[in-house]
C-alpha cells in the first residue's frame, strides 16, 4: 500500500510478486531472510510496473485505439488488382513515363533523356497517364487511392514529381 497508494493496485502487485516468487523459489537461498527476498521481488515488480505505465497512454474513450485500427488486407489487394488492370490499358509511352517519374523517382529531365524526348513531352505523358488512371479507376479529383505500396502511390499521385 505504501508503494502504490491504491488498494486494488497493491493487491495486484502482491499477487504478481507472489507468482514471481513461487516460480523462482529455487533461487531462494535457505538461511537468508525470506521476508527481505519477497520484498525485493515486490519492489522490483513495482518499479517494472511503474516504468511500463509511464510508456502507456490512458485511453478511457478509446480515441487512441481507434487510430491503431487497420483496414482489412483484402481492400489493398482489390485496389491493386484495379490498378494493374487500369495500368495495363495505358499506352506504352504513358506507362513508361509513369514508371520512370513516379515509381522509379527519376526527375522529368532524367526521364526525358532516357526516353530520348523533350522534358515537356514526359510531363505531358505523365499528366495524361495519371488522369487516365484516375478515370479508369473511377477516382474523383480529391479522392486518394488507399494503398500501402509506395511505388504504386507515386505512380498514381496527381502531384507532379520534381
Amino acid at each position: 500500500m505504501s508503494l502504490t497508494r491504491n488498494s486494488a493496485t497493491a493487491d495486484d502487485l502482491v499477487q504478481d510478486a507472489l507468482v514471481k516468487a513461487w516460480s523462482n523459489f529455487d533461487k531462494f537461498q535457505p538461511g537468508t531472510n525470506l521476508r527481505a527476498w519477497l520484498f525485493t521481488i515486490l519492489r522490483n515488480t513495482f518499479y517494472s510496473l511503474h516504468r511500463k505505465r509511464r510508456r502507456e497512454v490512458e485511453d478511457p474513450d478509446g480515441v487512441m485505439a481507434e487510430q491503431l485500427s487497420e483496414k482489412p488486407h483484402h481492400d489493398g489487394r482489390l485496389a491493386m488488382n484495379d490498378f494493374r488492370t487500369a495500368f495495363a490499358q495505358l499506352p506504352d509511352e504513358q506507362r513508361e513515363a509513369l514508371v520512370l517519374v513516379g515509381a522509379e523517382g527519376f526527375s522529368y529531365e532524367e526521364a526525358a533523356e532516357m526516353c530520348g524526348c523533350a522534358v515537356g513531352t514526359i510531363k505531358s505523358r505523365t499528366n495524361r497517364a495519371r488522369k487516365r488512371l484516375a478515370e479508369l479507376m473511377h477516382l474523383e479529383d480529391e479522392e486518394e487511392l488507399e494503398m500501402t505500396d509506395a511505388a504504386t502511390l507515386a505512380v498514381t499521385s496527381v502531384k507532379p514529381a520534381a
